[in-house]
């Protein structure tokens, strides 16, 4: 088991830039592939983003490809999302998700075995 927490988020205007930080502890952080995830209200929870378990290869979802940057730093046990150029469609619930191991575009929040509580990000003028 891995306990996991977000923090970070907040309002903020459009074309402005966030960094959410998901910090793990109860298991070791590297075992797992890393994923963010987002919900806005109403709609169904989405896959943002995805990374290895080392940090060497990410996947970032259409829509926030170029904007965002998913990272991992293991020594920390922390993974981070770098949120550039934000849009009002960015609002959401952010929520950091990890697996054991697979694809790092799977975008199903169902193969994901351990979730934090989530951070509100709102983007607006």
């Amino acid at each position: 088991q891995v306990q996991l927490a977000e923090s970070g988020g907040g309002l903020v205007q459009p074309g402005t830039s966030l960094r959410l930080s998901c910090a793990a502890s109860g298991r070791t952080f590297s075992d797992y592939v890393m994923a963010w995830f987002r919900q806005a209200p109403g709609k169904e929870r989405k896959f943002v983003a995805g990374i290895t378990e080392a940090g060497l290869h990410v996947h970032h979802t259409d829509s926030v490809r170029g904007r965002f940057d998913i990272s991992r730093d293991n020594a920390k046990n922390t993974l981070y999302l770098e949120m550039n150029s934000l849009r009002i469609e960015d609002t959401a619930v952010y929520f950091c998700a990890a697996k054991s191991g697979g694809p790092i575009w799977d975008s199903d929040p169902e193969s994901y075995n351990y979730w934090g509580q989530g951070t509100q990000v709102t983007v607006s003028t």
